[in-house]
């Protein structure tokens, strides 16, 4: 067993999802914060377990083709972005064996049995989210947000963050120095007091429209609202929000929504998609690659005129719609009300007349709508990091689709819930995995199942 607080060197050999360099000491993986996939490096080893040890970097000895030098000068201390000390190429190719690893590895498959195909990179890999959502806090008497520095919840400023839009960007500075020049308190943590909590933004980077919400811990007005619209007006500003939080809690928002400027949402535009997006709607945070994700579902679909498709976790209905631009029908269920509406309107909105979307738990209103005589083809899910819940694969087995598609946003719990679904008679016959998060260890993943 190596022996803790001991310096020891040798050569990284993989990345954790948290960005942190593995290497061995025998066979004995130590994880390494600021290490890079071919650093040979210098590490004292700080912490041990049976199975693992912790290490902090002590000294580069010779450095990676992989590394570079990170061009936001808030990397690492903010947390926000764990990869940018690595190049793009090397981010891509690690979560391309990262997903391989989970199908592989906890699916069960071998790389043999279906078709792995290269990972879809984006075009963008800075400034390209179109929501940021920051803490506000005091530093040096002024008023100040960011990200919390990993394991704590020190805000560390970001006045230029690099993975979001530059419009976001602008539109947080223009809050902050509203909140300055009117000396507006910022909410304290530890004694639940002061005023703004935090800066939420949401940017549809196509037509332009432009949301700012502002996160308060009282019902009282935000002051002199009617002058920080006017200050964000040549940003695109369509909606300013009030958002009400009394709650002792990490929860960002709150349910109750004062309309200080505009609408209660925006419109973001996808191809020929409309999507109408509110402070609580879930909507892909990269919208280009949101366009490739959605485009392998459909191209995995393979859908014809004459099929019915069942879409379960249909969220606010985006990959419904585009779905339905080759189904005969799609029918959307999911469990939160307000997507449902939200869903009902983006058809509306993008013109789309082949969709019907159902609000409730998916196995009860689909054993309805197959009892009723209605039938699916294909199935697409698209669950929350947990994966399916037990019932869904019983529906699916009821449902009996020729053909099952997974979008996922954890390959682990994908690949647990493949093995489930082969036991159900539903073989895995493509993959791919989709970077919606550069900079970070975060990647989806599109899975393709045949009914045996």
């Amino acid at each position: 067993m190596p022996e803790k607080n001991m310096t020891y060197e040798g050569k990284v050999t993989d990345i954790t999802v948290n960005g942190d360099g593995v290497v061995k000491i025998d066979s004995y993986p130590v994880f390494v914060s600021g290490a890079v996939i071919g650093d040979e490096i210098s590490f004292v080893l700080t912490k041990t377990n049976k199975t693992y040890g912790f290490g902090k970097l002590k000294k580069i000895i010779t450095p990676s083709n992989y590394r570079r030098t990170p061009p936001c000068p808030s990397f690492p201390a903010c947390g926000g972005c764990t990869l940018m000390h690595t190049s793009y190429r090397a981010q891509l190719e690690y979560k391309q064996n990262f997903v391989l690893s989970n199908l592989t590895r906890l699916g069960g498959y071998s790389e043999e049995e279906f078709l792995y195909e290269p990972i879809i990179g984006a075009e963008n890999e800075f400034f390209y989210r179109n929501k940021a959502q920051f803490p506000v806090g005091i530093s040096k008497g002024k008023a100040v947000c960011g990200f919390f520095a990993p394991k704590s919840h020190e805000i560390i400023p970001c006045g230029n963050c690099h993975i979001q839009n530059e419009t976001i960007n602008k539109a947080v500075e223009c809050v902050l120095e509203h909140i300055n020049d009117c000396r507006i308190s910022t909410y304290n943590e530890k004694t639940h007091k002061g005023f703004v909590r935090h800066i939420y933004v949401r940017y549809g980077e196509k037509n332009g429209e432009l949301m700012v919400c502002i996160v308060t811990n009282s019902n009282d007005r935000l002051a002199k609202s009617e002058d920080l619209a006017k200050k964000l007006s040549p940003l695109g500003l369509k909606s300013l929000v009030q958002n009400v939080n009394t709650k002792k809690t990490n929860v960002i928002l709150g349910d109750k929504n004062i309309v200080l400027y505009g609408d209660s949402s925006i419109n973001i535009k996808v191809d020929d998609l409309t999507f109408k997006v509110n402070p609580h709607s879930f909507f892909q945070v990269n919208t280009q690659q949101m366009k490739k994700l959605y485009s392998k579902a459909l191209e995995y679909s393979d859908i014809t005129e004459s099929d019915v498709v069942f879409d379960l976790y249909c969220g606010v209905g985006s990959i419904s719609l585009y779905l339905a631009k080759k189904a005969k029908k799609v029918i959307g269920v999911e469990i939160v009300p307000q997507a449902i509406e939200n869903a009902k309107e983006n058809a509306k909105l993008s013109n789309v007349n082949n969709t019907e979307f159902y609000c409730g738990d998916c196995t009860e209103v689909v054993t309805k709508l197959i009892d009723g005589g209605e039938k699916a083809d294909v199935v697409v899910v698209d669950p929350p990091r947990k994966g399916c819940d037990e019932k869904l694969f019983e529906l699916v087995e009821k449902i009996s689709p020729k053909k099952l598609v997974y979008v996922s946003c954890n390959s682990a719990t994908l690949a647990r819930d493949l093995v489930i679904l082969k036991e159900k008679g539903y073989i895995l016959q493509k993959a791919c995995a989709v970077d919606m998060f550069p900079q970070t260890g975060h990647v989806e993943a599109v899975a393709l199942m045949s009914k045996k």
